[in-house]
């Protein structure tokens, strides 16, 4: 992170630069009133990261734990007892269709001759 600090009085010269800075992943800055902090300025995509990431935090609290034990399975290949989501759809209902291909066709197109 990129912190900087100004007063509220230089930072009203200096809004549209400093707007502009703040279009940098990470940086920020702090306003100032007699010396103490009074508010921060960022970007518009790293406040809306901030608060998806604290929703995300409040919503599952327990992420961190989760996620350790994920890599704790993967690493002893206990994973392997995990449904697949093919597994999971189909015990949800989802029908699924495994017939159809998906990729790029090998077959090369022949030109048409043009018309006269």
């Amino acid at each position: 992170m990129n912190k900087n600090t100004i007063s509220i009085s230089q930072a009203r010269s200096k809004l549209f630069t400093i707007a502009e800075r703040v279009q940098t992943p990470g940086v920020y800055f702090t306003f100032t009133d007699k010396g103490r902090p009074k508010t921060v300025i960022m970007s518009a995509d790293e406040y809306e990261s901030m608060i998806e990431t604290l929703e995300v935090m409040r919503d599952f609290p327990d992420l961190g734990k989760t996620i350790a034990k994920v890599d704790r399975d993967i690493k002893s290949r206990a994973h392997l007892q995990y449904p697949s989501l093919d597994d999971i759809l189909a015990k949800e209902g989802y029908v699924l269709n495994n017939k159809i291909k998906h990729g790029i066709s090998t077959s090369r197109r022949t030109k048409r001759a043009k018309k006269s």
